[in-house]
């Protein structure tokens, strides 16, 4: 027989590891088949497994087989230093974007920082996001990395970004990075342009920065104060504070992962295990009052008094509603309230 490489013979072990855990018992002809070897291929390989320490046993029959008993865990992965910045990126962003996996991201992370050298574990710990909706993150998880250390260390950035139009070559751009947001399937930077004096936004995925980074900057406040929603303004053709009449913040007894797909336009950061900072925007005060409330979870309000106003009518009219004592005084007090400011 041909002589198999190493990373074949790698390969083959996790495939024949992978079909022992999706059935009880294998037959050894139908394992054989599957996997494309002779039979003694397969035996050297069932023994490789068992040194690893794996409890494969023998199954005997008339054909002979093979069964992996209870209690056997995954194979020891090896990654090279791209390939754990990439997958501690992508768990990150699942933890914060409401991915369906986010409790299972979480418990992986905590794994993959116990193993991780120190040289990637600070740069991994370090990375910050805003997640405006899920994103499935095309961008190159180490520009991620670098954008975010940019953010962290208040330091411009140099890139050149998109693809030159009729082979032109366009000058590289060097702005003042104050965010980096995720938002409908992509990843977004979220700065100040001092050439052009105004803020701009960047795909990720288009950026290829250049080295090194240029001077450290005084960070500037982005309008409305929230780098998510000036991004989904802006995108939505209506850039500003005043791309919502009334926006509030919030904080939420819930963890982000479970917020953030429903909160459309509005933004969710992490603030604690089972706890998250909300800011969201509607028509009024009373619907944003109720777009909260739908999640049926503790919100403390953090600003401004119109918001807390309307949960004060909201939980009014929810009283009336249930039959409970009438507190149609309260409501009007607080109309009145509103009128003399």
């Amino acid at each position: 027989m041909p002589t198999t490489s190493a990373p074949a013979a790698s390969g083959r072990l996790l495939a024949l590891l992978s079909l022992l855990q999706a059935r009880r018992d294998w037959p050894g002809p139908v394992l054989r088949e599957r996997l494309g070897v002779s039979e003694r291929t397969l035996r050297r390989d069932v023994d490789r497994l068992r040194e690893l320490g794996y409890p494969v046993r023998a199954v005997r029959g008339p054909d002979g087989g093979y069964r992996l008993d209870a209690g056997s865990r995954l194979p020891p992965l090896l990654f090279d230093d791209e390939q754990a910045v990439a997958l501690a990126v992508a768990l990150r962003a699942a933890v914060v974007s409401g991915a369906a996996v986010g409790e299972a991201a979480v418990r992986a992370l905590a794994t993959l920082g116990q193993v991780l050298p120190a040289r990637l574990r600070g740069r991994v710990e370090g990375f910050e996001a805003t997640v405006v909706a899920r994103a499935d993150a095309p961008a190159d998880p180490q520009v991620l990395l670098a954008i975010s250390a940019a953010v962290r260390a208040r330091e411009e950035l140099r890139f050149d970004h998109g693809a030159p139009a009729d082979g032109e070559l366009r000058p590289p751009r060097q702005v003042q990075p104050h965010a980096l947001v995720a938002r409908a399937g992509r990843w977004y930077l979220v700065a100040w342009d001092p050439g052009r004096g105004d803020w701009r936004s960047f795909r990720a995925d288009r950026i290829r920065l250049r080295m090194p980074n240029g001077p450290r900057f005084v960070p500037r406040e982005v309008p409305g104060g929230d780098a998510g929603a000036w991004l989904s303004a802006r995108l939505r053709g209506s850039a500003g504070p005043d791309a919502w009449p009334c926006r509030g913040e919030v904080l939420l007894d819930l963890p982000a992962a479970d917020v953030v797909p429903f909160v459309g336009d509005g933004t969710v950061e992490p603030a604690g295990e089972d706890r998250c900072r909300v800011r969201l925007g509607s028509w009024s005060w009373t619907g944003l009052a109720a777009s909260l409330a739908r999640f049926d979870a503790d919100v403390e309000v953090v600003g401004p008094p119109e918001l807390r106003d309307a949960f004060a009518a909201l939980a009014a009219r929810a009283a009336r509603a249930a039959g409970g004592p009438d507190m149609r005084n309260e409501e009007v007090r607080l109309r009145a309230h509103r009128r003399g400011r």
